[in-house]
């Protein structure tokens, strides 16, 4: 029996076109998952791009909102004590109150009344405590490791003796806290928690004092 002699050429043939379609729809479904996986890519990227900027801009405006900043200037019988604070934020001061001849509160928007609970975004105070005399209150704190002490130059008045701590500056309370030699008096100024930290810094690089 005679061999058809186009047999195995239309065989090469076949095998040749099943391997380009086959080779075709494996490319095709690939570019299709590709192009899916793209899309969901490219979406998660703009919708996370999208949601970075309205942070960016939340954040601006809340800074933009702050200014421009007002000034609390203290009685010149203590001290003169000098504080450029947010416009958002407000301010309640007691004067000759117990120990402290200013003792200030101040908080966004207004300042709650409850001081157990409340974390302040600045407390103020000029006491009739010498320098030396508050310093001695911390240091069972500072042995124990529940606060720390650091050299402080306040940036306005440089040469105006200054300590910083940080940790627990009050009972239950972690934050920051400045105590500032102000001739026979004491001027302490802190922040309660970490919300208003930023802030908290930018005032203390504004404040002036009588030394």
């Amino acid at each position: 029996m005679d061999k058809n002699p186009l047999l195995i050429p239309l065989i090469v043939l076949s095998v040749f076109f099943v391997g380009v379609v086959g080779f075709g729809v494996w490319s095709y479904m690939g570019m299709m998952d590709y192009k899916n996986n793209y899309e969901q890519k490219s979406a998660v990227d703009v919708q996370k791009a999208e949601e970075e900027l309205t942070l960016k801009k939340d954040a601006e405006f809340a800074e933009k909102y702050k200014d421009p900043f007002m000034v609390y200037a203290g009685p010149q019988a203590y001290g003169t004590l000098t504080i450029t604070y947010p416009k958002n934020w407000s301010n309640y001061v007691k004067q000759d109150d117990g120990s402290a001849l200013l003792d200030g509160f101040m908080q966004k928007d207004f300042v709650p009344s409850d001081n157990e609970t409340t974390n302040y975004a600045l407390r103020y105070q000029v006491t009739r405590t010498q320098y030396d005399q508050e310093l001695r209150a911390f240091e069972s704190k500072v042995k124990s490791g529940k606060i720390s002490s650091f050299a402080y130059s306040s940036p306005k008045q440089p040469n105006a003796t200054a300590i910083r701590f940080e940790g627990e500056i009050q009972n239950k309370k972690q934050g920051v806290m400045v105590l500032i030699k102000s001739r026979d008096k004491t001027i302490k100024l802190w922040t309660e928690g970490d919300s208003a930290k930023q802030d908290f810094e930018k005032i203390l690089s504004e404040i002036t004092f009588v030394e």
